[in-house]
């Protein structure tokens, strides 16, 4: 059903796309009116960081290779402090989501605009979102500052990134799309571009699994990261995401991982509640359970499926459904103890999603 009446917000940053396009990060800095950007990445994008440092020439104010999964609170504490003592006026976060993200809480704290180079597929630089992980409890919030004054999407850059790593990566951007077509802040525009990106990113991640040096594909699948990352900065998150932050902030699993584990069970919980984003999806998959479609899909690629495998203990699962039902993200189906148990139930277990009326 086409929605008449809703609200859409454009968000205020540049994007330049292409092979090649990180040549152009000098001139992007500049336009900025930055004089000393320092190079966040994560210990191991260290070489990269000192390659794009090493590219700003002058305009580099050093690099801090220490972002982590899940942001923790230390970690970032001591970046807001090494910013300030270099005197750096902006960021350039090279990586996925643990790069972006530690920008992001340098600019929460400092104002310090931020330049995002993305090597993976996570979506984080198309988002005010910022989260924070702290005594085995993760945070997020949304705050204008944290948005990425500027990104670069150069596919040439994830031609490293790992297949496994890649399909993972892929998978986390799905599901930012996947929630946007039910969420309670969605628009029509907003679907367009998660159904696109649903379909780009599917049709990608084969020719990616097959060879991971394939240009074409991954261009394809930076382009489809880029729309569901979109998606995800213009609505509201659900249960796929709730779960997710308290299994990583609380566990510290691997964040890609588990959201490739994760999606089809809660794609499966919410279908039923959301029948126009499983239209979408069907299309988007061609398939007429997108839930079980991309748990095949997951499989045929060698990804994950159980959170036993990431080494969750059947003891966690309570205590995480009542920690996910305490405190819900807004969601299409009620979300229940009972219900939430046998999702991660389900999901430990690794059985085939299934999608009850």
């Amino acid at each position: 059903m086409f929605q008449t009446s809703f609200s859409y917000d454009a968000l205020p940053m540049r994007v330049r796309f292409g092979a090649g396009s990180v040549a152009s990060l000098p001139t992007e800095v500049e336009r900025l009116e930055a004089r000393r950007a320092l190079v966040l990445c994560s210990p191991e994008q260290k070489r990269t960081g000192e390659a794009i440092a090493n590219a700003l020439g002058d305009l580099s104010a050093g690099v801090l290779a220490e972002a982590r999964m899940h942001v923790p609170v230390e970690v970032a504490r001591h970046a807001r402090d090494r910013a300030a003592e270099l005197g750096a006026d902006a960021c350039v976060a090279v990586g996925g989501g643990s790069a972006i993200g530690l920008g992001k809480a340098i600019a929460l704290e400092h104002d310090l605009p931020v330049i995002a180079v993305p090597t993976t597929y996570a979506g984080s630089e198309m988002t005010a979102v910022w989260g924070l992980t702290e005594d085995g409890r993760k945070r997020t919030g949304k705050d204008p500052r944290v948005l990425p004054a500027g990104v670069l999407y150069d596919p040439e850059l994830t031609l490293g990134l790992p297949v496994g790593m890649s399909v993972t990566s892929g998978f986390n951007a799905v599901a930012h799309a996947v929630e946007a077509l039910y969420a309670p802040d969605r628009s029509p525009i907003i679907s367009l571009m998660a159904e696109e990106g649903v379909r780009a990113m599917a049709g990608a991640l084969p020719a990616v699994a097959a060879d991971g040096g394939d240009l074409d594909a991954r261009t394809q699948a930076l382009y489809a990261s880029w729309l569901c990352g979109a998606c995800l900065g213009a609505t509201t998150m659900s249960l796929h995401h709730k779960l997710c932050h308290a299994l990583g902030g609380t566990l510290d699993l691997p964040h890609s991982e588990t959201h490739t584990i994760v999606l089809p069970y809660a794609l499966a919980y919410n279908q039923p509640a959301a029948p126009d984003a499983a239209e979408a999806l069907s299309r988007a998959l061609a398939a007429p359970d997108p839930a079980h479609r991309l748990w095949d899909l997951a499989g045929s690629l060698g990804a994950p499926r159980s959170l036993r495998d990431l080494g969750v203990a059947e003891g966690d699962l309570g205590p995480l459904a009542r920690q996910v039902v305490d405190a819900p993200y807004a969601n299409p189906a009620p979300v229940t103890l009972d219900g939430v148990t046998r999702l991660l139930r389900a999901a430990w277990n690794g059985e085939p999603p299934r999608v009850e009326p």
